[in-house]
């Protein structure tokens, strides 16, 4: 018997996967566009992308992580919570580094 998810051993396509995985796709594309071709401003560019990103992230843990199925929602908020804010102090973190890191003068 194969190692798949409780969707495939009932014998059901997986249609959350599939659709996760698509909006995935056009959520990426649609980032890459505006980075490549749109006429927005540098910083409306930095939020949008920003704003994907963090609706992608949202996906895939409710479509491929399963963070909506567990009978204790509480620690799943929590263990959320927490990554949430990683991920932001990791990002502004590199974004702020990025930005202001290379102008300031370093006195050796």
């Amino acid at each position: 018997m194969s190692n798949g998810t409780a969707a495939t051993k009932k014998g059901h396509f997986p249609w959350k996967h599939v659709v996760g995985f698509i909006s995935s796709i056009v959520l990426t594309l649609v980032a890459l566009w505006i980075a490549f071709y749109s006429a927005f401003s540098v910083r409306t560019i930095i939020v949008l992308i920003f704003s994907l990103a963090f609706i992608q992230a949202a996906l895939q843990l409710l479509m491929f992580m399963h963070m909506a199925e567990s009978s204790n929602g509480r620690i799943q908020v929590g263990h959320i919570l927490f990554s949430a804010f990683v991920a932001i102090v990791v990002a502004l973190g590199s974004y702020w580094v990025m930005e202001f890191g290379i102008h300031l003068e370093h006195h050796m």
